[in-house]
């Protein structure tokens, strides 16, 4: 996994990063200050002239994701532009493709249903991505309703696909992906060069693999 920050590092930057490491590869109970230590090969003792305790480390690792999932995406999207299908595509796969964020994501839903704060917090990240789909889809789309439906269920899919384990038949779930944003997004089907993977099927928004 990428650093959250640029090579040069602070120890308080470093706990952060080894704790974010932890929390998607095993959840919240494995942010324990002497594993992340062992981790980072320094003692434990080191912990406490960063952080007064691991609930401190905690709402710092919270700072962290909500500035680098949603501060610094959109930041890029608008950055990189584009018209807003692919504003939407790049979002989401900046989000929802890549073995960066995506699993710390997932790890702090499971703890929003333990804790209302963390709770709260990621309602407003998913608050702020919303209103990112309405804008973009809003630019194509007129109707209200038809706009929070439509984005509800972008979001819908990019999150919950990753925990469906249904078959589609003789189609694979990358093929109806790509057909669920053709339908969301108002795309058209036609497939070109540019828009297929490895295996010659084209990549949905959300879903393809993150450049850097």
């Amino acid at each position: 996994m990428k650093h959250i920050v640029g090579a040069t590092r602070t120890p308080r930057d470093k706990w952060i990063e080894e704790g974010l490491r932890a929390l998607a590869a095993g959840g919240l109970d494995a942010v324990r200050v002497e594993a992340l230590a062992k981790k980072l090969g320094v003692t434990k003792g080191g912990f406490y002239g960063s952080f007064a305790d691991r609930d401190a480390l905690l709402e710092a690792m919270l700072d962290a994701w909500e500035r680098e999932s949603i501060d610094e995406v959109i930041d890029r999207v608008e950055r990189e532009g584009g018209d807003p299908r692919t504003k939407i595509q790049r979002a989401g796969v900046l989000t929802f493709s890549s073995d960066r964020l995506l699993p710390i994501d997932l790890a702090i839903r499971d703890w929003a249903r333990r804790d209302e704060a963390v709770a709260e917090r990621l309602r407003r990240v998913d608050n702020r991505r919303m209103a990112l789909l309405r804008q973009m889809i809003g630019t194509f789309c007129s109707d209200a309703d038809e706009v929070e439906a439509r984005s509800l269920l972008a979001f819908c899919v990019a999150i919950g696909e990753h925990f469906l384990a249904a078959d589609h038949g003789d189609r694979t779930r990358a093929q109806v992906l790509v057909r669920a944003a053709d339908l969301l997004l108002n795309r058209p089907t036609k497939t070109t060069a540019a828009d297929r993977d490895d295996g010659g099927e084209r990549l949905p928004p959300g879903f393809a693999p993150a450049s850097d």
